[in-house]
C-alpha cells in the first residue's frame, strides 16, 4: 500500500504549485484528514477503508481547480503520482473515485450516483470544515483571495445553481451569498450518520453568525 509519508511529502510539494490561501492549505487539509478519521472510526469501518480514506483525504485538494484553473488538473496529477509509487489498479480506482465525487460541484452536476462508504466519510470531512466557526473563517479568507465585496443587498443569491454557475469565476459573487448558495445546503448534503451529527451544531453556529451579521450591517446591534 502507498506510504503515507509519500503522500504527505507529494501533498505539501503540490501546495508550494498552486500557493493556495490559508482556506485551502495544509491545515485544512490535516483537519480533513482528522475529521475523516474519526467519522470513519464511528462508522465502524475497517482498516482497509480508513487506509484508502486517509490517503484520498490528504490528495483531495491537490491542484485544486479553484487554484490550477483546470478542472482535470487533479486526477492528472494525482492519477501520475499513483502511478509513480506503484499503487495497485483497485486501490488507485478507489482513491480517484472519491477525488471525482468528493467536490459540491461534482454533486451539483449530478454525480454521487454510487457513494461508497470511503467517499460518503472524505466528502462529509471536507464539508464540516466548511462550516462551523471554522467554515466561516475559512470563508472570508477565500472571499479575501479572490477580492469579492463582503456583502451587497442588492446581490441575490442565486437559488437553482448549477456547475457552471458555480465554476464562473465573472459572475460577481460576494462572500455573504457562499453561505446561502453552498455553506447552509451543506447539511442536508452529509451522507453519513455521524458526519450529520456533527454538522447539526456547526450550522447553527453559522445561522447565528448570520443573523448577527445582518444586524449590524443594518446598524441594529
Amino acid at each position: 500500500m502507498l506510504e503515507l509519508a509519500a503522500t504527505e511529502l507529494f501533498v505539501r510539494q503540490e501546495l508550494t504549485k498552486v500557493g493556495p490561501d490559508a482556506s485551502h492549505d495544509w491545515w485544512h487539509i490535516e483537519r480533513v484528514r482528522r475529521l475523516a478519521l474519526s467519522l470513519a472510526e464511528q462508522e465502524n469501518l475497517g482498516a482497509a477503508s480508513r487506509e484508502i480514506i486517509e490517503h484520498a483525504a490528504l490528495l483531495h485538494d491537490v491542484a485544486d481547480w479553484k487554484y490550477s484553473g483546470s478542472e482535470n488538473a487533479s486526477r492528472n496529477t494525482v492519477q501520475a503520482f499513483l502511478e509513480s509509487q506503484g499503487v495497485e489498479r483497485d486501490t488507485m480506482d478507489a482513491i480517484l473515485g472519491i477525488l471525482a465525487g468528493v467536490g459540491f460541484k461534482d454533486e451539483l452536476a449530478g454525480g454521487c450516483q454510487n457513494i461508497t462508504k470511503e467517499l460518503a466519510v472524505v466528502q462529509d470531512a471536507d464539508r464540516l470544515d466548511a462550516i462551523g466557526a471554522v467554515g466561516i473563517a475559512r470563508c472570508f479568507t477565500y472571499g479575501g483571495r479572490f477580492n469579492r465585496v463582503l456583502h451587497d443587498p442588492s446581490i441575490l443569491p442565486r437559488d437553482a445553481l448549477t456547475k457552471q454557475a458555480y465554476m464562473d469565476r465573472n459572475f460577481q459573487q460576494t462572500t455573504i451569498n457562499h453561505f446561502h448558495e453552498k455553506l447552509l445546503r451543506l447539511k442536508d448534503m452529509m451522507k453519513t450518520d455521524a458526519g450529520k451529527r456533527m454538522a447539526l451544531h456547526r450550522h447553527r453556529v453559522m445561522e447565528d453568525f448570520l443573523t448577527e451579521f445582518g444586524r449590524e450591517w443594518d446598524g441594529k446591534a
